[in-house]
This record gives C-alpha cells, structure tokens and sequence, in this order.
C-alpha cells in the first residue's frame, strides 16, 4: 500500500527556532546578558545571565533599550553554565536561527566559552530563509507584528516572537 501525502499547499508551515540575545553593549568587550528563543512548536524559553567576574563592559545606551540594569542581572539572572546547558538541552540538533547573526554568535561565543561548553544547535542568519522579495518587506511586516503584539518590552524572547511571527506572515503571504 502506498502512502498518499498531503498536496503542499495543505501542510502546515512549521516555523525555525528563532532566538534573540540582549547585551551589555556593542563591540569589544560586550557580553550576553539576557538569552531568549522560540521553538518551532511555539514553547519559549528566556533566561537573563548573571555577568562573570571579568565581564565587566556596560553601555548604559544599551540598557536604555531592553531596560535590564547590572543590578537585576545580578539579583534575577542565572549562571552562564546553567543557562548555556539549557540552551542546549532545548536546542540540541537544530539550526537555530537569529536576525543579527554577526552580534548575537560572538555573544554565545562569549557565553559558551565562559563555561568551557560548545552549543550543541547549529546559529544561522534568518535572511538565509527569505526571498528577495521577502527580504525587501521584512522590516515593515517585523515592525507591523511588533506593533500588534503591543510588546511594551524589548527584550529576548519577545523580540524573538515578533521574528518568528514576522517570518510566517512573509511566508503564509508568499503561498497564498
């Protein structure tokens, strides 16, 4: 007997894990302070990141963004080892993907490197999975979905659903 599988315009889009990273900064010396994703199935996960002793930059311009002060890592964050093997236990396996690749792999360099682990997922950049034509109209339908989802808080796991939201809109728009 022979399996009849569903026509393509059928199946369900099933979106790529999509994941976001909020820092102390930019450039030299920068450090992960807030790690957050998005499965394909939707679960979430998002952790902010108690600083080692030598991460010691801070751009308070940054913090004005995603509003997370040295303090409240401090009092609420996890310790990078922690919060690295749940990256990877939840994330084992996949490519993984993120809208700033060239901040967010040194980042987790930074992160995984501090506790002598290596990610067991796979980071790519998110452009890779859109058309040109997609491409061309992803920052007004990211920042459409921004604005319904009414996130009042930049942060990592949002910012993370608003790509994985964004990237769905682009690609139900393109099969329809």
């Amino acid at each position: 007997m022979t399996a009849v599988l569903p026509a393509p315009s059928s199946l369900a889009l099933r979106p790529p894990a999509i994941l976001d990273v909020e820092a102390s900064g930019f450039g030299r010396g920068s450090y992960p302070i807030e790690v957050g994703f998005v499965e394909p199935a939707g679960a979430v996960f998002c952790s902010l990141i108690q600083p080692e002793p030598d991460w010691q930059h801070w751009d308070p311009s940054a913090e004005l963004v995603h509003g997370i002060s040295r303090d409240i890592l401090q009092r609420h964050g996890k310790p990078p080892g922690w919060v690295a093997a749940q990256i990877n236990e939840r994330l084992a396996g996949q490519t993984v993907y993120c809208d700033a690749w060239a901040h967010d792999y040194p980042w987790l360099a930074r992160l995984f490197d501090s506790v002598d682990m290596v990610p067991a997922f796979h980071l790519q950049d998110l452009r890779c999975l859109l058309s040109e034509a997609e491409a061309a109209c992803w920052h007004v339908v990211r920042e459409q979905v921004r604005d319904e989802l009414q996130l009042v808080r930049h942060r990592a796991s949002s910012d993370a659903r608003v790509l994985q939201t964004a990237w769905l809109r682009l690609k139900t728009r393109a099969g329809s």
